[in-house]
């Protein structure tokens, strides 16, 4: 079993900063990556950042020097530092581990919401 707990979420004014975190426990080895996905309302989920195990980074074009994921192995735990919101990062947050099992298995946070008001 995986278990992910997020927070940090939370209502911030436009050209705010917020952080997250996303804690991992439980039976957490191969990992593949971590990362940041979001949903906004009539959206679909996208992939907001990721960190693979050999610590690269990637990241959609819309959060590009903006955002900043990190991770503290020793903590298993994954931060999303976001820097000059915008209203259009307004959506529900989810922490994403893959891990390598029999095939490649996803596990989910359950969600933290950003509101970036203008």
């Amino acid at each position: 079993q995986v278990q992910l707990v997020e927070s940090g979420g939370g209502l911030v004014q436009a050209g705010g900063s917020l952080r997250l975190s996303c804690a991992a426990s439980g039976s957490i080895f191969s990992l593949i990556a971590m990362g940041w996905y979001r949903q906004a309302p009539g959206k679909q989920r996208e992939l907001v950042a990721a960190i693979t195990s050999g610590g690269s980074t990637s990241y959609a074009d819309s959060v590009k020097g903006r955002f900043t994921i990190s991770r503290d192995n020793a903590k298993n735990t994954v931060y999303l530092q976001m820097n000059s919101l915008k209203p259009e990062d307004t959506a529900v947050y989810y922490c994403n581990v893959r891990m390598l099992r029999i095939g490649i298995r996803d596990y989910w946070g359950q969600g933290t919401q950003v509101t970036v008001s203008s």
